[in-house]
């Protein structure tokens, strides 16, 4: 919890305790009596504004390329070819290359699961489809089925891979992923036996992102779409967007049990997205909350009521009166209020 949390916290918990607690805790001072009101002139002066208040919430988190995924091997014979660590594999593209054959990477989210060939129907025809023409070879209509123009236009697409041109796709032969990705790692060398199972490559996305472990007392700052500022090494503080939110099991040391955490993945806007780091300690300010449009006031402007609760010193000319509140939401160093008679662009005072 933030220095700024924790101090709204202590305000809301002497709130009950009257004046005197609140002055102990939070070093208000009390408020003048009635019958020293009227002519007693404060130090120093502050308008009340209308604002919206947003309370921020501080979170260390860890910038790099998100989650792994381990490309294994289905087809079995020599590996002959691996993309360098770092280098980006676009749709079209080798991920590898068993017995100097490609495995081609193409984008979707179903993965590769039988033979498509003439007569074939589903959605993942639909998604080669859809690859197929975005790389450029026609003649056949994007649908559900694989006809005898969708085999004409694989013969094609075998022969530029240098391929047996059979016009059916087995499911050896490519890997889907949902866009372009960036090797992590090679877990295999070329050069190596592989057969069906055989690890080859670990992949991740091609954009950095930062991500952030919550407790799960925290997760109600895990709002999927909310926006985040996200401080870097250098100071720098770029915008954010938290993109997914997934609640995760970490196993225990020895005798101690799991902790569930809210694993929070925050994206970058085109032209943010942070470069030349990776792996890199960030913090992450998320919204804890936000009042819009609320009447507002310094903290260092209450006052702790005799009878309880708070008050502020209104300033008019030469005069000054004393107005209970209700407060609401702390954040940077302002205050909400509600209180009969106060509005906008009047003066309070500063209490020394």
């Amino acid at each position: 919890m933030s220095a700024r949390r924790k101090a709204a916290v202590a305000v809301a918990a002497v709130a009950v305790g009257g004046a005197t607690a609140a002055a102990v805790a939070f070093g208000l001072p009390e408020a003048p009596s009635a019958s020293s009101s009227g002519s007693a002139m404060p130090p120093a002066t502050a308008s009340v504004t209308r604002q919206t208040l947003i309370d921020t919430e501080d979170k260390d988190g860890t910038l790099g390329y998100g989650d792994t995924t381990t490309i294994a091997a289905r087809l079995a014979g020599t590996l002959t070819a691996l993309p360098a660590v770092n280098a980006t594999i676009k749709r079209g593209t080798p991920l590898y290359r068993v017995d100097e054959t490609p495995v081609v990477l193409l984008y979707g989210s179903l993965p590769a699961y039988r033979t498509l060939a003439p007569g074939v129907e589903g959605d993942d025809v639909r998604q080669f489809e859809r690859n197929l023409w975005a790389l450029g070879y026609r003649g056949f209509t994007v649908d559900e089925t694989y006809s005898s123009a969708t085999a004409t236009a694989v013969r094609k697409w075998q022969k530029d891979l240098g391929l047996t041109r059979t016009g059916t796709v087995e499911t050896a032969r490519i890997v889907y992923a949902p866009g372009a990705v960036r090797v992590s790692d090679r877990k295999a060398t070329p050069g190596d036996a592989v057969g069906p199972g055989t690890a080859v490559l670990t992949v991740t996305g091609t954009s950095r992102v930062a991500t952030v472990d919550l407790d799960i007392a925290d997760q109600r700052l895990a709002k999927v779409g909310a926006t985040v500022k996200v401080t870097l090494p250098d100071g720098t503080v770029v915008p954010g967007k938290i993109t997914d939110a997934e609640t995760v099991i970490e196993p225990g040391d020895g005798q101690q049990p799991d902790t569930t955490k809210v694993e929070v993945t925050i994206g970058f806007a085109a032209g943010k997205n942070p470069q030349g780091l990776d792996q890199a300690s960030v913090t992450v300010a998320f919204t804890a909350a936000q009042r819009k449009a609320v009447l507002t006031v310094p903290i260092a402007a209450l006052l702790a009521l005799a009878e309880g609760g708070y008050g502020v010193q209104i300033v008019d000319g030469a005069t000054t009166r004393i107005v209970a509140v209700q407060t609401g939401l702390f954040a940077d160093g302002r205050v909400e209020v509600t209180g009969d008679g106060l509005a906008e662009g009047m003066t309070v005072g500063m209490p020394a």
